[in-house]
């Protein structure tokens, strides 16, 4: 399976070692994946994959604000109606779920299904999550 893992970290840098080790569990299972900088890149390829993994961290610890960058990548995609795809969420602080209800709010406006949510405590428990995506 074609996975595009989409990564928005509260701060404009280089994905984080959770998104790498995500990446490592998928490819491990046989799986095709590309990781996008929600920073840097724009949504024009994400039509091409069969499953979109959006990975991001809450913009502060106290209001569950996501990142710009993840609805402006996700709206410039285009044709994502009826993809499938997977939230995953940095554990940031005591209001991490509301964070996650806003990142998924952010996805389903794009039209996507989000079948699978989960939150990030580090980069072995991403790996071992990547590890079951399509299983």
């Amino acid at each position: 399976m074609r996975i595009a893992i989409i990564s928005a970290p509260a701060q404009r840098r280089p994905p984080p070692d959770y998104v790498s080790a995500l990446a490592k569990g998928m490819e491990s299972m046989g799986h095709r994946v590309d990781t996008l900088d929600a920073w840097t890149e724009d949504g024009f390829r994400l039509p091409g994959y069969e499953y979109i993994v959006v990975t991001a961290e809450s913009m502060s610890v106290f209001g569950g604000k996501m990142p710009e960058a993840v609805a402006r990548i996700l709206a410039s995609g285009g044709g994502l109606g009826g993809r499938k795809g997977a939230a995953f969420l940095k554990k940031t602080g005591p209001f991490t779920a509301k964070a996650m209800a806003n990142l998924m709010r952010a996805m389903e406006r794009e039209g996507m299904i989000v079948n699978w949510s989960d939150i990030l405590l580090n980069a072995a428990h991403a790996e071992s999550l990547g590890k079951r995506i399509g299983a």
